[in-house]
């Protein structure tokens, strides 16, 4: 069955990094768009990033553009959000699915900014 594995996250100060990586399978990860999102504390869960299935249109919402980037790789069915400046109000949970499908959610990665 389709199942993705998110993993990465972790506490990091202010303006520090991650890497946030998600494991997919269970269908031709080549073949699909793929989106990370987050959900913070008290709040709806939302889209953050997205990618299409080659790798070569990417798109963000505002709040973090120029600070994420999306990539995958198509050979380990693998999608990443490298987060640089990291600021308080990134903190949440963050999910990958592929888009266009209810997929159920995998468990997430928790990420916390806090000094």
């Amino acid at each position: 069955q389709v199942q993705f594995v998110e993993s990465g996250g972790g506490l990091v100060q202010p303006g520090g990094s991650l890497r946030l990586s998600c494991a997919a399978s269970g269908f031709t990860f080549s073949n699909f768009g793929m989106r990370w999102y987050r959900q913070a504390p008290g709040k709806e869960r939302e889209p953050v990033a997205t990618i299409n299935s080659s790798g070569g249109t990417r798109s963000y919402v505002d709040s973090v553009k120029g600070r994420f980037i999306i990539s995958r790789d198509n050979a380990k069915n693998t999608v990443y959000l490298q987060m640089n400046s990291l600021k308080p109000e990134d903190t949440a949970v963050y999910f990958c699915k592929r888009t266009g499908f209810n997929d159920y959610w995998g468990q997430g990665t928790q990420v916390t900014v806090s000094s």
